[in-house]
């Protein structure tokens, strides 16, 4: 499926090579932010640290976080899945009555499916977050964790907000497009009962937790509505409140190069007349958590380097990944949740490492990813020309005569019958370009030169 969307993706190649520009734009900030922190691989350490420790006391730290919270006054909601999660804020809607919601941007709300869930339900949802609502207004999935409207350009924001919005024809000057979705916005913020907003840090010690944004549309939600729900993935606990200090530093410069998110609202307890629920949510993650090899991929604090760096996200569009969360990550978390529908996957990487290099919680991307092709090949999933191929390779790369028997004749087809190998009829020869085909094998080479040596 990935390479179907890529390919449709890259029918238009200027428009690729902008979407390219621009992520990798921000991985050139991220870079610079980076550089001017000193101590900036101590910090990746300390923070792949505590993630360690963390997850292996894992339940002692969620209950922690359950008992702080309960004592503030947090209502806490423990969900098994996606299924479960949805219900469960259906019902909090349904307890007090409640019709209109604002979301400020979540992708565990998006992983869940959420929206289309509680619309069926008779729900108005609507996300606030700027590029979470251009992306609501054209009915499409987010296309990247931190910038979901990163695949559109400003005509095409424009073009949107005049229909939606009734904006000026043709008018694309981001400030007043942002202007016009502010009034916009606000409108709903003061008309909704609920805001839901995700957790980028939940503090164990403390019960509270901490949300980044910068538009402080979780702020507005948060502090206007009625009742306010937190949903968090479990793995976002932290153990104690002096840890924020690392994560904080490392996720905005890694996310967008900023030294800091504009907000980093802090939340502990309901202010008076208000209601909090904390839904604290599995949905898989259990499952990774009990994969020794693929573990680590639970430390993600979702900052979107991987993807901002990601040769092949770049080039082939959030859209591709057919997941809420798309890119490297992406590729070692969704075949967790279903290994048959997201084998395709883990092959839609170079390796080339990029991904981990810039991993502020040292997360082995490139690694797992690997571990996962090998992982969705033994159970059969990677699709039968693929296994028919590496079986074929795995016979030639066995047998010396063998192997020597297909060089040969490998490259007297790339010399005299071309056509047989590069035609629109191999997927690999689209999108390269095939090399000449050399006279003789480095083998027959060092032989032949070797001879010429002794005679002389």
């Amino acid at each position: 499926m990935h390479a179907t969307l890529a390919e449709t993706f890259n029918l238009d190649e200027s428009r690729v090579d902008w979407h390219d520009g621009a992520l990798w734009f921000v991985r050139q900030k991220r870079d610079r932010a980076a550089g001017q922190v000193p101590e900036w691989e101590s910090l990746r350490d300390l923070a792949s640290q505590i993630k360690n420790h963390t997850l292996a006391r894992l339940d002692t730290y969620l209950l922690e976080l359950e008992e702080k919270a309960q004592q503030n006054g947090i209502r806490v909601h423990w969900a098994a899945d996606a299924e479960e999660h949805n219900r469960i804020i259906l019902g909090i809607m349904q307890e007090h009555g409640f019709r209109k919601m604002v979301k400020s941007k979540s992708m565990l709300t998006e992983e869940c499916h959420l929206n289309p869930f509680l619309e069926k339900n008779g729900i108005e949802v609507i996300d606030t977050d700027l590029g979470e609502r251009i992306v609501q207004l054209r009915h499409e999935p987010p296309s990247h964790i931190v910038l979901p409207a990163i695949h559109l350009k400003k005509q095409e924001v424009g073009d949107t907000f005049h229909e939606h919005l009734g904006t000026e024809a043709g008018a694309s000057d981001p400030q007043y497009l942002t202007e016009a979705a502010r009034q916009h916005l606000r409108e709903k913020f003061i008309a909704a009962d609920l805001a839901i907003t995700g957790v980028n840090f939940a503090v164990a010690e403390t019960g509270g937790f901490v949300v980044c944004t910068n538009e402080g549309n979780a702020d507005m939600g948060a502090h206007l509505a009625r009742v306010h729900i937190a949903c968090m993935g479990f793995e976002k606990v932290i153990p104690k409140a002096e840890h924020l200090g690392v994560f904080l530093r490392l996720l905005a410069r890694s996310a967008t190069g900023q030294p800091i998110t504009t907000y980093s609202s802090h939340f502990r307890k309901p202010r008076p007349g208000q209601e909090m629920h904390l839904v604290i949510v599995d949905n898989g993650r259990s499952t990774q958590l009990g994969r020794p090899e693929f573990r680590n991929s639970l430390k993600c604090i979702r900052c979107g380097a991987c993807i901002n760096t990601c040769p092949v996200y770049r080039r082939s569009g959030g859209h591709s990944y057919h997941n809420a969360v798309s890119g490297p990550i992406g590729i070692i978390l969704a075949p967790n949740l279903d290994m048959k529908k997201n084998a395709d996957l883990p092959f839609a990487s170079t390796l080339c490492g990029s991904c981990t290099n810039v991993c502020p919680v040292k997360i082995d991307i490139h690694d797992q990813i690997w571990r996962w092709r090998q992982a969705v090949t033994a159970e059969g999933y990677s699709g039968f020309f693929k296994r028919l191929g590496i079986k074929t390779m795995q016979l030639i790369l066995s047998n010396p005569r063998l192997y020597r028997f297909a060089g040969k004749t490998g490259r007297l087809v790339l010399r005299f019958f071309p056509f047989l190998v590069k035609n629109g009829l191999n997927p690999w020869y689209k999108s390269r370009e095939m090399p000449e085909a050399p006279r003789a094998s480095f083998g027959e080479w060092y032989r032949n030169n070797r001879a010429k040596q002794k005679a002389s």
